[in-house]
């Protein structure tokens, strides 16, 4: 192994030439880097084919909703706000009813679509009283089940949403409705 080489260091003048660092301060501008790495080619391309890089639309509002109250649950957050509409706001009635969250309350902003302030719900221990909440119908893959499939959460411990052409409501009540419908997430 060869024996180690002392590094000399020039500072900024390191990737120079030795004539330039000579003549470094006598020419203006030598040894400056560039402030803007090419970052500008790109800005100026997507400007002139007309792209608008703008924040895609929300695919699928029921999964960004529960995934906000399962995030804010696991953080131990007290409250959470999640963007209003009309089946997100049946799916907290629900939760509310079934004893899965504390409180809720609906704020209308006019000319906007509003906000959902829910208070999660903990027990003795500060654990979230929504042990799991999840998707099961998707935009890509719906799942619509009858009377006789409806499924049953944790052997009936959890409850199933379902939107059915009665409306918006639990397993339970959908089977004594004796409707059917898509299974829109389950809760437990």
């Amino acid at each position: 192994r060869a024996p180690a080489q002392q590094v000399q260091d020039y500072g900024k003048t390191a990737g120079l030439h030795p004539y330039f660092r000579s003549i470094k301060n006598k020419i203006p501008g030598i040894g400056k880097r560039r402030q803007d790495s090419g970052n500008y080619k790109s800005k100026l391309v997507n400007h002139e084919l007309g792209f608008n890089f703008k924040p895609k639309s929300m695919t699928d509002p029921i999964a960004d909703y529960l995934t906000r109250i399962r995030n804010a649950a696991m953080a131990h957050h007290r409250i959470v706000e999640v963007p209003a509409s009309k089946l997100k706001k049946r799916i907290t009635e629900i939760l509310y009813e079934q004893g899965y969250i504390e409180k809720y309350k609906f704020e209308e902003e006019p000319g906007k679509q509003g906000v959902i302030k829910v208070a999660l719900k903990y027990d003795a221990n500060n654990e979230s009283v929504i042990k799991d909440i999840s998707r099961v119908s998707t935009p890509g893959i719906r799942r619509y089940v009858s009377v006789e499939e409806m499924p049953r959460v944790i052997n009936g411990l959890g409850i199933a949403i379902i939107s059915t052409s009665k409306g918006v409501m639990t397993d339970k009540q959908a089977k004594q409705n004796n409707v059917g419908g898509e299974v829109l997430c389950q809760v437990y």
